[in-house]
């Protein structure tokens, strides 16, 4: 019997220390390696988008190179979208997730979220002629959204049950469905809508029902307790200093959102 006890008892203790080991791991392994995989959807312009030159920039590529650098590493970009943003973290393809990935309870079960760094207002936009004031004037409507994101979750709540939600695998194919006139109705954010009337203007997009004001914070795995501490204080830091507020301005076209600052205190 004391042998027993004593054999459940280093199976406990061994089992803590490997716990404690595998919580630090991954901050000390992209020091040792010099590089943190970082998974960014760069096809969600201002987010995270390639330039005329093919060189990836947008508030959430910017925000990911100050993190970088910060931290002393180089930056490696795992091209991801909205759906396989967690499955890529999960599968330990990426250390982070740093693509406007909004904080939501239905995520905190599978992974963990820095303090918000960033942040958005999603609503479903249809042209100014298209008279929508509540959801249920949704019924019988399509409705592009991009699949696997917050967007998709609260429209597919939200509106009646014969509308049909057109889901597409990214934003940049979502945004090219309305630019082409495929649909006229989408659940997205502003700052996307903003590009297709840009790019359509007569498609005249004005926002009709608010689907949420969510902060986004940076993905990691829940074990990951010393790179979660690392990153909150560089939120902390960047924030107060204002750099995150900054890039955050230089390609939204708008202040930070000011629940992102209350949040991140």
């Amino acid at each position: 019997m004391k042998n027993l006890t004593r054999l459940v008892t280093a199976l406990a203790i061994s089992l803590a220390t490997t716990a404690h080991a595998s919580a630090q791991d991954t901050l000390e392994k992209i020091r040792a390696a010099g590089v943190i995989r970082i998974a960014i959807d760069l096809s969600v312009p201002p987010w995270s988008y390639k330039d005329d030159n093919l060189t990836p920039t947008g508030s959430e590529v910017e925000a990911a190179k100050l993190l970088a650098s910060d931290l002393g590493v180089k930056m490696e970009i795992v091209t991801t979208n909205g759906a396989n943003r967690i499955p890529n973290l999960m599968q330990n393809r990426a250390d982070i997730i740093m693509s406007a990935l909004s904080i939501t309870d239905e995520r905190k079960k599978t992974i963990a979220f820095s303090l918000p760094y960033s942040g958005n207002t999603t609503s479903v936009f249809a042209p100014k002629r298209v008279e929508i004031k509540s959801f249920d004037d949704l019924s019988g409507k399509r409705i592009a959204v991009t699949r696997g994101t917050t967007n998709d979750g609260d429209i597919t709540k939200m509106a009646p049950s014969d509308a049909e939600i057109v889901r597409f695998e990214d934003e940049a194919t979502t945004m090219t469905a309305v630019v082409s006139n495929q649909l006229d109705i989408v659940a997205i954010a502003q700052s996307l809508v903003d590009l297709i009337n840009q790019k359509n203007p007569g498609n005249d997009l004005e926002p009709k029902l608010t689907l949420r004001t969510a902060t986004m914070g940076v993905g990691m795995r829940k074990d990951d307790v010393e790179l979660k501490k690392w990153i909150d204080e560089w939120v902390k830091t960047n924030l107060a200093n204002g750099k995150l507020p900054a890039i955050y301005k230089q390609f939204q076209k708008t202040d930070i959102p000011p629940q992102v600052m209350a949040e991140a205190k």
